[in-house]
């Protein structure tokens, strides 16, 4: 378990006031000058030694990444886009973040944007987290306040200005470039890449997305060393991470843990358990609703990390640990998932487009078990045909649950089917 001394989000549940002074009582904003000091390269390699992955569901390294950026100005101005969208359900982190531990964020805006030499930082926030966006508001106004935004920000010498954009709800626009787009004033679609946004981002200019979470950790970790943060967890897999778990457990919460805890123990220690004991428990989904669900023989031994999930052919996401007791319908539960990608495709890819709502009815239809046993493998075919052949990955995340279900649970599939006293025609 994760030492309380290693924890990094220490207001995560609002025990304490979000404001300015409170968070410099925390440890925040905390000699930034001299971090801003030591230069853009210092920064961004203490980034790629620490190990620190993307948290908003991708993992790709954060160091890396801010590498991309050009070091020298073309006459276009960069900037830093953070994407506070959240709209995965099961995952409500970011929101607590934003809500209670602002400063944080705010500061990461800083330093993460003069890293990538940006001129300006925008966080996209979805237009439901009103309260959210009050708070992070009124921590900004405080920064800038107390010199610690705008013209010579912190007294380094660099000017950062930092926007808050409200958003109005679509689940695509958690995509980077359509968040960029959304960003301009128009349709969130996604762009096709390349050309990628460290290149031509929002307004043609140079442009780094990345999640609040990752933007958040990053002045703890240059505060107190790569190697500390590399230390936490294991390979290719460190640090910390804000686990949501809700569902069937006897007590939701979001907390912040060691990458890599076993899934049992992070349910057992932090959530109260399984509701009706851990033997009740049927499956999981440990990543936010797009990742396939895995069952209770997995949940036994997994680890939560990025490689292995991917091991047991699923995936960290988000880490919203989703749970479903044996009381679950588990069919009609992806069912409902296929609803929900069908209404957020965006429409642009036709895979997408039309797999979505296929899939979606033919999963209702195996609800009710009106359906042929050979349409179980014809779905699975359609969620290929649809994964991997769109623009941006909500085709896959809306294959993968399916994938799941099929997967681990295709008894239950084919006994819904037999135990129906009705024949209905082929799908097809």
């Amino acid at each position: 378990m994760l030492a309380d001394k290693d924890r990094i989000f220490t207001n995560l549940y609002g025990f304490h006031d979000f404001g300015l002074d409170a968070a410099k009582g925390r440890g925040d904003w905390d000699g930034t000058k001299d971090l801003l000091a030591k230069g853009q390269d210092w920064i961004i390699d203490q980034l790629k030694e620490s190990g620190l992955r993307g948290r908003g569901g991708a993992g790709f390294p954060t160091g890396l990444k801010m590498s991309f950026m050009p070091k020298e100005s073309d006459g276009r101005p960069s900037y830093l886009v953070v994407n506070a969208d959240e709209g995965e359900p099961g995952t409500c982190k970011d929101r607590d973040i934003m809500r209670h531990d602002p400063h944080k964020l705010v500061e990461g805006c800083l330093l993460g944007g003069f890293a990538i030499r940006a001129d300006a930082a925008y966080i996209y926030i979805r237009g439901e987290f009103y309260r959210e966006a009050e708070n992070l508001q009124a921590a900004i106004d405080q920064a800038y306040d107390a010199g610690l935004l705008g013209k010579n920000a912190c007294g380094s010498g660099y000017d950062f200005d930092v926007f808050v954009h409200r958003g109005m709800g679509a689940y695509i626009c958690g995509e980077e470039t359509a968040l960029i787009e959304s960003l301009e004033g128009k349709k969130g679609q996604p762009r096709l890449k390349p050309p990628f946004p460290a290149n031509v981002g929002v307004w043609g200019c140079p442009t780094t997305v990345n999640n609040v979470e990752t933007i958040a950790v990053i002045p703890t970790i240059l505060r107190r060393g790569a190697p500390w943060f590399a230390g936490i967890g294991r390979e290719n897999n460190t640090g910390t991470k804000v686990f949501c778990i809700s569902g069937h457990v006897n007590n939701p919460c979001n907390v912040e843990e060691e990458m890599g805890i076993p899934l049992k123990e992070l349910i057992e220690n932090h959530a109260g358990g399984v509701r009706g004991g851990w033997d009740n428990l049927l499956a999981v989904i440990p990543g936010g609703s797009s990742v396939p669900v895995i069952p209770k023989s997995i949940c036994d031994t997994v680890r939560m990390d990025f490689d292995s999930l991917k091991d047991v052919k699923s995936g960290l996401g988000t880490a919203a640990v989703i749970v479903m007791d044996k009381s679950t319908d588990i069919v009609k539960a992806i069912a409902r998932l296929s609803a929900f990608y069908k209404h957020e495709s965006c429409g642009q890819c036709t895979p997408c487009r039309e797999g979505t709502g296929w899939m979606w009815r033919v999963m209702e239809r195996l609800v009710r078990g009106d359906a042929q046993p050979e349409e179980i493998d014809m779905l699975l075919d359609v969620t290929y045909q649809v994964e991997g052949h769109t623009i941006c990955a909500l085709g896959d995340a809306a294959a993968w649950p399916i994938q799941g279900l099929i997967r681990h649970f295709r008894p239950e599939l084919e006994a819904r089917i037999a135990g129906s006293s009705t024949t209905q025609p082929r799908a097809a």
